[in-house]
């Protein structure tokens, strides 16, 4: 189980500092709004939307302060939250296979502010997250999903196991999923690409002022 929490750091790191008009659709392209700090809490999925997994760590939000632009933009200068405004993560483990995900959003003043930081975060820290212990990731296709995205499928710990991350930006919003599973073939691209769809959706449900409601197998 070590290497499965290796993923939740983040989600762990931010828990334990104690902080507490467009049609519906399921498209994860279309109207770009600033998201409020609720919003994003709201964007993160919770355990009715992940059918098959069993809660870790709650959907948490907080106001994006030094603490967490450490947490959110591990880079040098935490390149990559200028004009960002939230941060939110949750975690999620299933038992067969054993696997584990973290989801995490930053939620930008503006969809520029996001454009800008995408390759920035991507290039810098994130595409890297799927590289352990020498092992180069590859690329996946992940489809249609948001204004644009990434994928890598790779390995999540030191003895090869695998893992995989995903980069989505939908307006004004950057997404990651990554996941981590005990033992070789536990992942594969379908359930990369399930998990990365749906936060897609529901941050697209939100700008769209929407409760997000997209959920795993729906």
């Amino acid at each position: 189980m070590r290497t499965l929490r290796w993923y939740a750091a983040t989600a762990v790191a931010l828990l334990l500092t104690g902080c507490t008009g467009a049609p519906e659709s399921d498209s994860t392209t279309g109207k770009a709004a600033a998201l409020t700090k609720e919003q994003v809490g709201q964007t993160l999925p919770d355990g009715e939307a992940m059918t098959g997994w069993k809660q870790s760590f709650k959907p948490t939000a907080v106001e994006m302060d030094k603490r967490y632009r450490a947490q959110a933009c591990p880079i040098k200068g935490n390149a990559g939250c200028e004009n960002a405004r939230f941060f939110g993560a949750a975690a999620f483990q299933r038992e067969k296979p054993l696997a584990s995900v973290t989801f995490q959003v930053i939620a930008y003043d503006s969809e520029q502010a996001a454009q800008d930081a995408y390759d920035v975060l991507w290039d810098g820290y994130y595409s890297n997250q799927a590289s352990q212990a020498g092992r180069r990731a590859k690329p996946l296709k992940l489809g249609p999903i948001g204004d644009e995205h990434d994928a890598r499928l790779g390995t999540s710990g030191y003895n090869g196991e695998p893992g995989a991350v995903t980069q989505t930006r939908v307006g004004t919003t950057l997404l990651w999923t990554m996941e981590a599973a005990a033992h070789k073939d536990d992942i594969d691209e379908d359930s990369v690409r399930e998990l990365a769809t749906m936060l897609a959706q529901r941050s697209q449900q939100a700008q769209n002022g929407k409760e997000p409601s997209a959920t795993l197998n729906g």
